[in-house]
């Protein structure tokens, strides 16, 4: 039982060093922390603008960081999520533009676009890790780069008429509402968050509920083990790359369709990806974990946004609660270990 508690109290302790801390440093900056966290919840869930807006920045941050979730639960570590990201976001936009269907097939057909894309991005190193066991981590760094540079080509040379943006997706192809629209004061929220609430429960399933996700978790666990029992672990290994790397593009679907609904020149990462290690990291790669670590990034990062304007706060200060957040979530031995000294202490 207190194991099952302390999987939930680290992260929870985790964010409230973090945010202490975070303090401390407003206070030596000559900040009022007060003020600062103060305007930080106001520029987040103070108005129903704001609200839209937390609720868009949660929605690609939930499957960033069920894809990285994903790769952990069986063993991997797929740095290369923000190249996947990115590779989905220009397919479902290309798809998008390139289809005149009603909305029912175009939709679907955009979104899945983005899934293929990014599951068909980490395919290249889920088969190199099994058969030549080549190291994800090296394969899925590089390959972010080559995503960044290739979507980049597309846009400006096959998407668009050598523009730095192609045209917006149509309304067949869009994830925006006008409902939403009128609800949040016109703020960029879309449908997107029940999809990725969707990947959510779906990523439960595959791993908790069927024989493949059990598969899959041994061969993480113990590939010699699994092997003997008679599992098929390169495919697995395979497989696993693939279902992470398609939430992935799922995530990029979301801003192509949804947020942005166009593609574009990217100068440099998002960072969705990158941040999604995080989120997975502060969610313990658990499915309503990562959901409510993705919402508190949203939070954070949408309230860092209106700092600077109502409380003097520079938004580099939000980095830096992050930053501590995920340090004590990687110490994670440490506070345990505390929690047994108390436990200990208070028999």
């Amino acid at each position: 039982m207190f194991n099952r508690a302390q999987t939930i109290l680290i992260p929870v302790i985790s964010v409230a060093l973090g945010l202490l801390i975070g303090a401390v440093v407003m206070i030596v900056s000559g900040y009022n922390p007060i003020d600062g966290y103060g305007a930080l919840l106001k520029g987040s869930l103070g108005e129903t603008f704001y609200i839209g807006e937390t609720i868009r920045q949660i929605t690609p941050y939930i499957f960033a960081g069920l894809a990285v979730a994903f790769a952990f639960r069986t063993g991997l570590f797929n740095i290369g999520v923000e190249g996947q990201l990115l590779v989905g976001w220009i397919a479902s936009v290309w798809v998008g533009l390139a289809f005149d269907l009603p909305k029912i097939i175009h939709l679907p057909m955009a979104i899945a676009a983005g899934a293929i894309a990014g599951a068909l991005w980490a395919f290249i190193p889920g088969i190199l890790k099994a058969r030549l066991r080549v190291h994800e981590v090296i394969v899925t760094i590089m390959m972010n780069y080559i995503a960044l540079h290739l979507v980049n080509y597309l846009v400006r040379y096959v998407i668009s008429d050598e523009q730095n943006t192609t045209d917006r997706v149509p309304e067949s192809a869009s994830l925006k509402s006008p409902f939403f629209e009128a609800l949040t004061e016109f703020s960029t929220m879309h449908y997107g968050i029940f999809i990725a609430l969707a990947g959510a429960i779906i990523y439960f399933i595959i791993l908790e509920k069927t024989s493949t996700g059990f598969e899959l978790r041994s061969v993480g666990f113990n590939q010699n083990a699994s092997e003997y029992a008679g599992m098929n672990v390169n495919r697995n290994i395979v497989l696993s790359m693939v279902i992470s790397g398609a939430f992935a593009g799922l995530g990029g679907a979301m801003e192509g369709l949804g947020t942005f609904g166009y593609g574009f020149i990217h100068g440099a990462f998002s960072g969705v990806g990158f941040d999604g290690i995080a989120v997975a990291l502060l969610g313990g790669n658990v499915a309503i974990g990562v959901v409510l670590a993705a919402a508190l990034f949203g939070i954070l990062k949408q309230g860092a946004l209106i700092m600077p304007l109502e409380s003097g706060v520079p938004t580099e200060l939000v980095e830096i609660v992050i930053a501590i957040i995920i340090f004590f979530v990687a110490s994670s031995y440490i506070i345990a270990y505390l929690l047994q000294r108390f436990k200990k202490g208070a028999q």
